[in-house]
């Protein structure tokens, strides 16, 4: 079995930072690195065929999904405050800057604590700058890099990589082949991790 799971995710999806309080402690149990991988979720509905709108400007469906996010919240025993903007794009291109530096998981966390656990402004510069000073980076290389022609081709060629190994949505974790969407699928997740340890002891 594979010794990584491989977890998408986009920061506009509330469902991913949940997602993420729970995977870290997964992976510990069985002994697995997480290889986080962002995408343009927005692009990956589009090429796996999913032309509707988003949730959010669904009514019935936002109101259900307000409702969800903080029933999986109290769960997890974390905070969860919806955003103040959705503009995920920079801060999605910023984890490219932080995997060149050996950083991913530090600004993913730092990231999401910021957005989703405390309402922040996705889209706004202050929260850009603010998550470069946590990581010990130059705000002005780190603003310039998400607004990079280089940052946006690294952007667009993960996100066809996802799609290319079937990904339409996020949160997706996968390991080798086997795929799980959504933090409701964590439980799923580690039962196949505990069937194949079972398998590997016999």
């Amino acid at each position: 079995m594979d010794d990584t799971i491989a977890f998408y995710f986009d920061f506009i999806s509330p469902f991913s930072y949940l997602a993420y309080q729970r995977l870290p402690a997964i992976a510990a149990r069985h002994r697995l690195r997480i290889s986080c991988r962002v995408i343009n979720l927005a692009e990956a509905k589009l090429l796996a065929g999913n032309t509707g709108p988003t949730s959010r400007s669904q009514p019935l469906k936002r109101r259900y999904n307000q409702a969800d996010k903080d029933r999986w919240a109290r769960r997890y025993g974390v905070p969860i405050v919806n955003p103040t903007s959705y503009g995920p794009d920079r801060l999605n291109k910023g984890t490219f800057f932080a995997e060149d530096r050996g950083q991913t998981e530090a600004y993913i966390a730092y990231a999401w604590r910021k957005v989703w656990g405390e309402g922040g402004d996705m889209a706004g510069e202050a929260i850009l700058r603010d998550v470069a000073r946590h990581c010990g980076w130059d705000e002005a290389a780190f603003l310039a890099f998400t607004q990079s022609s280089a940052a946006d081709q690294r952007y667009a060629a993960a996100t066809r990589a996802a799609h290319e190994r079937g990904v339409f949505g996020v949160p997706t974790m996968m390991i080798g082949e086997e795929m799980w969407w959504g933090n409701d699928r964590l439980d799923f997740l580690e039962e196949y991790l505990r069937e194949h340890a079972a398998v590997a002891v016999r």
